[in-house]
């Protein structure tokens, strides 16, 4: 997990989303964001050690781990993953369900030009939606989701 070994299963209610009176909610496309906190021992000298094997950086990795501080934190597993060529592209009107997820620290998805419609913070699609929110929590080792209709064209940044 501290080297970027994690992922998201979420599985949807039989009957579809629910908002918060019980009624259907739909959506156009999925988008999976996973974010990654990577934690790379460095040498006496401050530069990145490398290894041939994983089972040869444990006790290296697990050391910088400790803290919590990553020394890179990507998504989708690489720098750039989601910019130029990889966004994530919507058409106004289309309605984006955003899967994010997170392994080891807490993190706040906030959608630059829009608001979740509909959030599940937690992912528990059992529990009825929160609504309108800037920023939401998403706890360490969960995933989370938000639905949002977009409502004019442009660049709209999700940090």
């Amino acid at each position: 997990v501290v080297s970027g070994m994690s992922g998201t299963l979420m599985v949807l209610p039989r009957d579809g989303l629910k908002d918060q009176d019980g009624k259907p909610l739909h959506y156009d496309k999925v988008y999976t964001i996973g974010e990654f906190d990577l934690y790379i021992p460095k040498d006496e000298n401050g530069n990145y050690k490398q290894y041939d094997t994983a089972l040869e950086s444990y006790g290296d990795t697990t050391e910088v781990m400790r803290g919590l501080i990553p020394s890179h934190i990507v998504f989708n597993g690489k720098k750039g993953a989601l910019t130029g060529a990889g966004a994530l592209t919507a058409k106004v009107g289309e309605r984006v369900l955003f899967i994010h997820s997170t392994a080891n620290r807490d993190t706040r998805p906030h959608l630059i030009g829009g608001h979740g419609d509909y959030v599940w913070p937690t992912g528990k699609f059992i529990n009825k939606p929160e609504r309108n929110l800037e920023t939401w929590f998403i706890p360490g080792g969960t995933a989370g989701a938000a639905l949002y209709t977009f409502k004019q064209p442009g660049v709209y940044a999700c940090v």
